[in-house]
């Protein structure tokens, strides 16, 4: 919203994580060894290590760019 392209959200109890989304954009990326355009988002994990383990919310950041990038596989 408002062309954020990424922050940090701050975390309010009771709760344990939440979830930054920040805006999409085309950049510059490499692919195959060229310079080439994709669309990329920011997404950041904010996490209260009290409650949930650092690891753990890795790899919740894991499943969800797999579904992100593929969102095909949200439907099988």
């Amino acid at each position: 919203m408002f062309g954020i392209k990424d922050f940090s959200a701050v975390i309010n109890p009771p709760h344990a994580t939440i979830l930054a989304v920040g805006a999409g954009g085309e950049r510059a990326v490499v692919k195959n060894g060229e310079l080439a355009v994709a669309n990329v988002m920011s997404v950041t994990l904010s996490t209260d290590h009290r409650a949930v383990d650092g690891a753990l919310g890795a790899e919740l950041l894991a499943a969800f760019r797999k579904l992100v990038e593929n969102p095909m596989a949200m439907l099988v």
